[in-house]
């Protein structure tokens, strides 16, 4: 059964960080790729990064350079870094892997 496992959510300052963790099972991790999604309420869910099985990592426009992706292979475990955070990010993220979605994770930007 194949399972992804969100963590590290929460609520944060603008100009804080967080990292979210998706912790995964029942999958070839180090044969696929992975990605991060984010949905506000109301609106479609978009594409906010993705990383290869071999480690290459892209991120969407409004995120480069402040969010990165990545992956430990040894802990079948995908990270999204976020730096420079900002109330528009506020949002639930969701890790995927082709058909498969985590729970989803809220995160909120806020003074």
């Amino acid at each position: 059964q194949v399972q992804l496992v969100e963590f590290g959510g929460g609520l944060v300052q603008p100009g804080g960080s967080l990292r979210l963790s998706c912790v995964t099972s029942g999958i070839d991790f180090s044969r696929t790729g992975f990605g991060w999604f984010r949905q506000g309420l109301g609106k479609q869910r978009e594409w906010v990064a993705s990383i290869t099985l071999g480690g290459s990592a892209s991120q969407k426009a409004g995120v480069r350079g402040r969010f990165r992706m990545s992956r430990d292979d040894a802990k079948n475990t995908v990270y999204l870094q976020m730096n420079d955070l900002r109330p528009e990010d506020t949002t639930v993220y969701t890790c995927n892997n082709e058909d498969n979605w985590g729970q989803g994770n809220q995160v909120t930007v806020s003074s």
